[in-house]
């Protein structure tokens, strides 16, 4: 009869070998244990072993020649061969050899205390030299079984009877069995670490296979790009409105003055100007009264001086003595710096007809040539700052958006205000030469909010779909969006946004998790292969020794991922 043959390792547990045996095909099963026995060396598991097989209508065969494991094949009933060829059989039990009614220790015979005086003498073994002897033989008995038990002399006689039964029951090995008294501190330690291991291992083991256990589906789609292109308003708080084309944006500010140190390399004379008073009196004959205002040039050659001051001459009149005319002093600078607007007293033409210009001593004029600011000199300046880089701004601006904002790139704006020179234009440099221009400038950037621009393009792309129950949006593509273009025409703020969709079946996911649960992995990739746009399908379990989707939906979760991804 055909027989399968299972080997046994010396690290298999009973689980293990019943395993093995489900698995053999074939009636009759062969068992060959290891050099080293291990599991197989506990009765319990030969019984178990043996009632897993009959329960499978299996007949357990061991084959070995380990006379230890033969003897408990033995009490458990498994036939037992020596070798493969070999026929099994079930091999005896031996008996406890009894010899004749001598080798039987009776309890009368064994008198405890003063009691054995009052009992009757049966033969020559109760007596007091016999008693004596007997004392003596079980004070030299040794229950190691480590020395030899002298039994000759007068006593041998009387303690035959005695050591009989001892002696015929361990004839066999040739020795006195050593006697051993259990540790019972050690049993209970042991017992209390095998119970506590024991509700461990049950802990883990519902760990395990109940709470541990769980699956992530992913499900990779076909899907179609759809482009979205359009120009939309930054609305600033106004809320995102698709149909409108606003969307709502943040922004960021930096204020900062901007200062170059620069070299004066202008000339020009500095000093005072020559001031003096011109008596004015009138010539022309009018009873109306001559204004004089203040700006009227007097010459006198080439040397002009201007009045500071207004005044006013009466009209003419007719005295004692004849016309009388009415006059005025009023004071004077010279147009020009420079000592040689130094003059002496002497008469002026005037600007203003009717009147004649008599000057005093013009005094306290003076000048030097000086380095001076240039108006070139600070276009010069002004250039050098404009022109610097405003990258660090820039970058400093972005990353002050912390909330995963999309920054608009061309919407970095730079303002500046009026150059301001310090010393101004054409006025005296320090003595170093040296001139500093300050520029006050504001830095500003925009961005768009994630979920604004999710929600805008979520939005434009459902316009796309064809038909809702049928399709759905799987990405919006604002992880790559555009945003170009920026537009400022006064309070109004445009940019060209640009991004591709992916539009694809609709797949509910809670029918998914109904037809994955309790499933193992190519099972669930047959089931959600065959829906329609389904390309590939991937399962991911939580542990290594996971391997069936949890029937419990919660415990599933379920991915979709793009094709071309």
């Amino acid at each position: 009869m055909n027989k399968d043959v299972i080997y046994i390792d010396v690290d298999d547990d009973v689980t293990a070998i019943i395993g093995k045996i489900k698995k053999a095909k074939e009636k009759i099963v062969a068992v060959v244990p290891p050099k080293r026995v291990g599991t197989l060396q506990s009765a319990v598991n030969l019984r178990l072993l043996d009632r897993m097989a009959r329960a499978d209508k299996k007949q357990l065969v061991l084959i070995t020649n380990n006379q230890a494991l033969i003897a408990l094949a033995a009490n458990a009933s498994i036939p037992v061969a020596k070798n493969l060829q070999s026929k099994p059989e079930i091999a005896e039990i031996p008996a406890i050899l009894v010899d004749d009614s001598d080798d039987i220790i009776d309890g009368a015979d064994l008198p405890v205390g003063d009691h054995a005086s009052s009992l009757k003498v049966k033969d020559n073994t109760r007596g007091p030299s016999a008693m004596s002897a007997k004392s003596d033989v079980i004070e030299t008995l040794d229950i190691d079984g480590e020395g030899d038990m002298d039994v000759s002399g007068p006593t041998s006689t009387a303690v035959m009877s005695y050591g009989s039964t001892v002696r015929k029951a361990n004839g066999a090995k040739g020795a006195i069995s050593k006697v051993k008294i259990p540790n019972f501190d050690t049993f209970r330690k042991r017992l209390f670490l095998g119970i506590g291991g024991g509700v461990l291992l049950i802990a883990l083991l519902i760990w395990m296979f109940v709470f541990a256990p769980a699956a992530t589906v992913i499900v990779t789609a076909g899907t179609s790009p759809t482009p979205v292109s359009a120009t939309i308003k930054l609305g600033g708080t106004a809320a995102t409105d698709f149909k409108t084309g606003v969307v709502k944006s943040v922004s960021q500010q930096e204020k900062k003055d901007m200062a170059l140190e620069f070299d004066a390399t202008g000339t020009g004379r500095v000093g005072e100007k020559a001031t003096g008073t011109m008596t004015v009196t009138r010539t022309s004959v009018s009873s109306n009264p001559l204004s004089v205002p203040a700006g009227t040039t007097f010459t006198s050659g080439s040397f002009a001086f201007v009045s500071t001051q207004a005044t006013t001459l009466d009209g003419t009149s007719v005295g004692p003595g004849g016309v009388v005319q009415d006059s005025a002093t009023i004071t004077v600078a010279a147009s020009d710096l420079g000592a040689e607007y130094n003059l002496s007293t002497r008469a002026y033409q005037s600007s203003v007809g009717g009147i004649s210009s008599q000057g005093s001593q013009m005094a306290g004029g003076s000048s030097r040539e000086v380095k001076i600011v240039s108006a070139d000199d600070i276009e010069r300046a002004k250039g050098q700052l404009i022109g610097q880089s405003t990258d660090a701004e820039k970058k400093a601006l972005s990353q002050k958006f912390v909330n995963g904002e999309k920054v608009i790139d061309s919407s970095f704006t730079v303002d500046r205000a009026e150059a301001v020179s310090v010393p101004a234009v054409n006025a005296e440099a320090p003595a170093t030469g040296k001139a500093r221009l300050t520029i006050a400038t504001t830095y500003t950037l925009y961005a768009i909010a994630s979920a604004d621009l999710e929600s805008y393009l979520m939005s434009s792309l459902k316009t796309q779909i064809d038909n809702e129950n049928s399709q759905k949006v799987y990405s919006t593509g604002a992880d790559k969006v555009g945003l170009s273009n920026f537009r400022k025409e006064g309070e109004a703020l445009t940019v060209a946004i640009t991004a591709t969709g992916q539009i694809g079946p609709q797949i509910d996911e809670v029918a998914i998790k109904d037809q994955v649960k309790g499933k193992i992995y190519g099972e669930v990739q047959s089931a959600l292969q065959s829906i329609d746009g389904v390309k590939d399908v991937d399962v991911k379990f939580s542990y290594f020794w996971v391997r069936t989707v949890p029937n419990n939906t919660d415990k599933i979760k379920i991915e979709f991922k793009l094709e071309n991804e």
